[in-house]
């Protein structure tokens, strides 16, 4: 159980993007409020990926990722916050939301978190080295490999971030982006003419990649681009701000390819929220500071003044916020609107990893496509028949 003290624990992921805004929180909390907080952090795979509920034991507030919240509704490790939320609180984060970020930390009819973060897959290039090159930012898939190809001709490379996590969620971005809703229906995630298009899709673009992007996540990806010149575009990654105001290389971001120029391109939603344990000693002050911390004042100053990717759009639509950070939010405000929301239900986090294991053999080490494709729908569509059969038995 989290001890009866008088500071409050969080535990954050471990990016500047995360832990900044949260460290300068600390001081003037304090001083406004009286409130000693105090924060770790965690790696990014964990917070991906790793047991929620562990951390959940040992902190009072907990940063993470989304699609836990349908684990969290079901074995009871974080505070229902609908407890706490005022019709007037639920109206504001509502109205303030980035695309469905407020929508993605509801489960059951219940609020799991605040939205603190907003990210999703963008595309993300260097300007400079485009205009160097005559080459013009892709419109779709098709342009962004005639990109490719037009690179090597000239040395360098197209690139996006191919680690098994990453791949997957690509993978749910492409499908998305073609017009179908990935896991719309009970009995597939995706149908097998999608599915086989994005597979497709993805070796295509894998070809023209740079060699090492396989083994890289967005941070290592986007680290590369602002150290070297020789990577000019990334159609696909998910968005971090810190790197649109590089002092020598800036990225700079923005709406990912379409897939079909007729269709939107519907890309990831990422993003992170604020939960507080059901083992905290005092749920009335964790709430209050995540409050805080989520609220228009902090998030439209300090938040981003410290490094952080706010979730309030009031940030993303503030003049003096874009001018502090090269129009990042401004320039991939519309791809967050139209983003994805991937599943959110209790179950689907493990099938997530596996797939993103799955996926990379059949890519990159000749699996059966077929035989993964089948495992896919038919492990969502047994999930999601589980959890209906739970539900009716409540």
């Amino acid at each position: 159980m989290v001890a009866d003290t008088s500071a409050l624990r969080g535990v954050a992921w471990d990016h500047r993007r995360c832990w900044g805004p949260l460290d300068a929180s600390v001081p003037i909390y304090a001083e406004t409020h009286g409130r000693q907080v105090v924060w770790e952090r965690r790696s990014l795979y964990s917070f991906g990926e790793g047991n929620l509920d562990e951390y959940a034991a040992r902190y009072d507030l907990v940063i993470f990722d989304h699609p836990f919240v349908g684990e969290a509704a079901q074995r009871g490790y974080l505070l229902d916050l609908t407890d706490f939320v005022t019709a007037a609180d639920r109206e504001r984060f509502a109205a303030d939301s980035v695309g469905a970020s407020w929508q993605s930390y509801w489960a059951d009819d219940r609020l799991w978190a605040l939205p603190i973060d907003a990210a999703g897959q963008t595309a993300a290039w260097r300007a400079d080295l485009m205009d160097r090159h005559g080459f013009d930012v892709p419109a779709t898939i098709e342009g962004v490999i005639a990109l490719g190809e037009a690179a090597r001709a000239r040395g360098c490379w197209m690139a996006f971030p191919g680690k098994p996590t990453d791949l997957f969620c690509c993978f749910l971005s492409l499908a998305a982006s073609t017009g179908e809703t990935p896991g719309e229906r009970a009995d597939r995630l995706v149908s097998e003419e999608t599915a086989g298009q994005v597979m497709e899709l993805l070796r295509r673009l894998i070809a023209q990649a740079h060699p090492e992007a396989r083994h890289w996540n967005p941070i290592q990806c986007f680290d590369h681009m602002v150290a070297n010149d020789d990577i000019v575009y990334v159609p696909y990654a998910f968005n971090y701000i810190n790197y649109a105001t590089h002092p020598a290389r800036p990225l700079t971001f923005g709406g990912p390819p379409k897939v079909f120029a007729d269709r939107p391109a519907r890309a990831l939603l990422g993003g992170a929220g604020i939960g507080i344990s059901a083992e905290t000693a005092d749920p009335e002050a964790a709430y209050a500071y995540a409050a805080w911390l989520c609220g228009q004042d902090f998030q439209t100053g300090e938040y981003v003044r410290a490094g952080g990717q706010p979730a309030s759009r009031a940030a993303w639509q503030s003049a003096q916020c874009n001018a502090l950070t090269g129009n990042f939010l401004a320039n991939t405000l519309a791809a967050m609107d139209d983003a994805y929301l991937r599943p959110t239900f209790d179950g689907f986090v493990p099938l997530f990893r596996e797939a993103t294991h799955r996926i990379t053999a059949v890519i990159h080490d000749e699996a059966p496509e077929a035989a993964f494709l089948s495992w896919l729908n038919d492990s969502y569509g047994a999930l999601r028949e589980g959890t209906a059969r739970t539900v009716a038995a409540q």
